[in-house]
């Protein structure tokens, strides 16, 4: 059988950076925002390395082709 994964899986650990936040990417629920066709919104929480609080920022998943 093939391992099945979720996007939410694949996201946690990963890097993201922006102009104001850099850490690493705990977690991710789908949300309602649109960013156009073929495209999935995400709420991810991200741990920065040098702060006490986690943040959360809405994120631009590709889906399809």
């Amino acid at each position: 059988m093939a391992n099945l994964y979720t996007v939410e899986n694949l996201l946690q650990g990963k890097q993201y950076r922006s102009n104001s936040l850099n850490g690493e990417i705990i977690s991710g629920e789908k949300t309602d925002h649109w960013f156009g066709n073929d495209r999935e919104a995400y709420r991810v929480l991200i741990r920065t390395p040098h702060s006490y609080t986690d943040h959360y920022r809405i994120i631009a998943v590709k889906v399809g082709e």
